[in-house]
């Protein structure tokens, strides 16, 4: 949930102009850090998070890599398992960082989303991993590579799937869209 941090907001967008969020976990406790999206150009977070980018995430070593994500409930939801480094890592060390993040050349639109905090590991649900994996593959299960179906119709206890969790400890969103030479207002409002 956004709630603006100071006590008026611009109804647009404006050059130069910086806006404070704050962003509250979804459960509302405290936690350390600041929690905050400083913006050039205001843009929901929600729905920009909402949409089938790619996801990098960054781990202790350091490694990092792409990631698909489901933005749900103030916290990133990302499927992995014994298959992958990605679960081994979190178990030695669980501080991660999500960047998500959209560079067009040809309208000016720049945004991106950076997250930390401590990621947890917490049992797969299918209704959960449905709503993810509909969201980059449609919703007709039956166009989906085999792969991905089982996701859903395996066992996930017997097959390993779980859930990494990451409630930001720190949120940090930029617009850094820019007008392009001779185009409309892009991204700019």
């Amino acid at each position: 949930m956004l709630d603006p941090a100071g006590p008026e907001r611009s109804a647009g967008p404006r050059r130069g102009r910086k806006s404070m969020i704050m962003i509250r976990p979804a459960d509302g406790r405290a936690v350390s850090g600041v929690i905050t999206r400083v913006a050039d150009h205001d843009f929901d977070v929600d729905e920009f998070l909402a949409r089938p980018l790619t996801a990098r995430v960054a781990t202790s070593g350091p490694t990092v890599r792409p990631a698909w994500y489901l933005w749900e409930d103030g916290a990133f939801w990302l499927l992995t398992g014994p298959w992958a480094r990605l679960m081994g890592r979190v178990l030695a060390d669980p501080a991660v960082a999500i960047v998500v993040d959209e560079c067009d050349l040809v309208t000016g639109t720049v945004r991106q989303v950076i997250a930390r905090g401590q990621a947890e590991l917490v049992p797969f649900d299918v209704p959960r991993g449905r709503r993810k994996l509909a969201r980059y593959l449609g919703q007709d299960e039956s166009r989906w590579d085999e792969r991905f179906r089982r996701y859903l119709h395996d066992d996930p206890a017997a097959r390993g799937t779980t859930w990494l969790r990451l409630r930001p400890a720190r949120l940090t969103a930029r617009d850094l869209s820019y007008r392009v030479p001779g185009g409309g207002p892009s991204g700019l409002g």
